[in-house]
């Protein structure tokens, strides 16, 4: 050091100052200095302790409102539409008239019937009496049998042709009745598909359909992947099944939630043979209307969990080669890779399926730091259990 601080001299013959001669003497102090022992300490990894616990199974769908009941509205006879007195697209009650068709042709028809009718019950009254008064002659031979016969036989074909006539008169009245379309349901009306003045040509002609408002039902299908995974579960699979525990939350396209929920009633047991899927279909009471038919809706499903699963912070997870694994601090504070199968992200917790076991300890943070084999000094997360998060 003396020598190339003479040879510095001799180069430039200007004093080197006191503090830049104290400054290099540090640094070259510090550059021959060894660590203690010839090692650098272990590098600082922070982990969390893997320990099972209960764990919301998350289900979220995009769904459908559907009518609970959907009926179409059609005339039974044929004629003119005279009136439509409902609002399109308002509410109805059973027995509210829809439409009018001209009742001229049924009216008359009606009026016949019943004056066909009251004659043959007037002549069946005629026979009855005959009948009535013949046959107490029989006894006395006052009367010939065959009298007494024939007006038997005549009896018996006046009380036919009353049946007769009472049914064409039965037919006609509902034919009257029927020229007066009444809703079937309660519900929302739709479009009218005839107006004021058209004719209507018989049942052919779909005059408009009612929707059922109050309940309606909400079909979501889950993923061939998804129902795999319940039906793995015997618990799930009982809260999923029609009438089980799971509760349907629906979110509406404004980002509001509904707020009730609807209860799982009825499974397709047919699944879709292009998707795979199968339709699961909710009710929900609406008696405010907030649900209509033919939406989109956001669904939840409410109230599932799995018991004794295993969450790691989602960064502890790490991927190589499209292979996901952990760093696991083993014996001795050393440090090895584990190949893990990540489920399930809840709000930045991954759900581990496979490839951890209660009391592993995993490396969260200090990644870059670390290699297989080599040990480490492992500093547990501030608070396992706030969601993978550092203060």
């Amino acid at each position: 050091m003396t020598a190339s601080l003479m040879e510095i001299r001799v180069a430039d013959p200007r004093p080197i100052p006191r503090a830049v001669l104290g400054a290099a003497l540090s640094l070259l102090a510090l550059a021959c200095k060894k660590p203690a022992g010839g090692f650098p300490p272990p590098p600082e990894v922070v982990v969390v302790v893997a320990t099972p616990h209960q764990v919301a199974e998350p289900a979220e769908f995009m769904g459908t409102i559907d009518a609970s009941r959907s009926v179409d509205v059609r005339s039974q006879v044929t004629g003119v539409v005279m009136e439509r007195p409902y609002a399109e697209g308002g509410l109805v009650r059973t027995g509210d008239v829809l439409f009018r068709i001209d009742t001229t042709g049924y009216a008359a028809t009606y009026r016949s019937a019943q004056a066909r009718l009251a004659d043959a019950q007037a002549r069946a009254a005629n026979a009855e009496r005959n009948v009535a008064r013949l046959r107490p002659l029989l006894a006395d031979n006052a009367v010939a049998r065959r009298d007494v016969d024939d007006a038997d036989a005549e009896l018996a074909r006046a009380r036919a042709t009353v049946e007769e006539t009472r049914g064409a008169m039965d037919r006609a009245r509902k034919d009257y009745d029927e020229t007066t379309v009444r809703a079937q349901l309660n519900g929302r009306a739709g479009r009218a598909n005839f107006v004021v003045g058209a004719r209507v040509t018989g049942p052919g002609d779909l005059l408009t359909t009612i929707d059922a408002v109050d309940p309606v039902y909400v079909t979501f299908r889950p993923s061939a992947q998804q129902l795999l995974a319940w039906r793995s579960i015997p618990r799930l699979a009982r809260l999923l099944a029609p009438g089980g525990g799971a509760r349907v939350q629906v979110t509406l396209a404004d980002g509001s939630v509904l707020p009730r929920t609807g209860r799982i009633e009825f499974v397709d047991p047919v699944a879709d043979p292009q998707t795979g899927t199968q339709a699961y279909r909710a009710t929900f009471s609406n008696g405010d209307h907030a649900l209509v038919a033919g939406q989109f809706a956001r669904v939840r499903l409410l109230g599932l969990v799995r018991d004794s699963m295993i969450t790691v912070p989602q960064r502890a997870v790490q991927e190589t080669l499209g292979r996901p694994f952990v760093w696991i601090v083993g014996p001795g504070d050393t440090v090895a890779q584990r190949e893990v199968e990540p489920g399930t992200l809840l709000e930045g917790q991954m759900v581990i399926e496979r490839g951890l076991h209660s009391g592993d300890r995993v490396v969260v943070d200090g990644f870059q730091k670390i290699g297989p084999g080599r040990p480490v000094r492992p500093v547990p997360l501030a608070d396992s259990t706030a969601q993978g998060t550092r203060p």
